[in-house]
């Protein structure tokens, strides 16, 4: 369900869903993390709400979804680089041909999808307006780097692939999080970076439209 026009008497409240892209406190040095970040972001009535934990994978959101606060206005969701995370052996094995490599990513893709594809379902069963954010390219040195933003593109695929389907807003955080200095490690926001993804969620939040919908910055 894609988030409807807000009522400017009726002050929003936002939850946050998923994993350490979000619950990023631990990152920061005592910084502000993402939710703190957001609730500045946010006009004056607004709230926000950090279900999202770290370490969490796409399975974890249905138990933190068991929290969601009666108000929600909107629910963003950050899941899956976990789950790409725990295929990355793959990256290591050894293959007779590329289309042999190809093939045994496309099954871990496949994998991937149906959890994702039961997380968006288990979703929108709340009937309250949601986004959805890819996974960010992250921050490995080269050539490393250019090698894991291949193979995360094909987790990401399926992420886009949910959210125009359900005609939802889909937050791109690999444009959000495009330099150095966003990321606090080579797979954690940074301080900047958080804020970067809070003005994003505050930009969708505040003046959301109807219809699927990329934000970008």
């Amino acid at each position: 369900m894609p988030p409807t026009a807000p009522d400017p008497a009726a002050p929003g409240h936002v939850v946050l869903l998923g994993d350490s892209i979000f619950d990023n406190g631990a990152y920061v040095g005592g910084a502000p993390d993402v939710v703190r970040q957001l609730r500045a972001s946010l006009p004056a009535g607004w709230r926000a709400t950090l279900l999202a934990v770290d370490g969490a994978v796409i399975d974890s959101v249905a138990r933190q979804l068991k929290a969601l606060p009666a108000d929600a206005s909107l629910l963003v969701v950050s899941a899956g680089g976990n789950d790409a995370l725990g295929e990355a052996w793959l990256l290591e094995q050894r293959a007779a041909s590329v289309g042999e490599a190809v093939m045994r990513l496309a099954d871990a893709q496949e994998r991937f999808a149906q959890r994702y594809c039961a997380m968006v379902e288990t979703v929108l069963k709340h009937r309250v307006p949601a986004a959805l954010c890819t996974i960010y390219d992250a921050s490995f040195p080269l050539p490393e780097g250019r090698m894991i933003a291949a193979a995360l593109s094909l987790f990401n695929d399926q992420i886009t692939r949910s959210a125009f389907s359900h005609g939802l807003p889909l937050i791109d955080l690999r444009l959000i999080c495009s330099e150095r200095a966003d990321y606090a490690n080579p797979i954690e926001p940074s301080e900047r970076g958080g804020a970067k993804i809070a003005a994003a969620i505050a930009k969708l939040a505040t003046a959301p439209e109807s219809g699927s919908r990329v934000i970008a910055g």
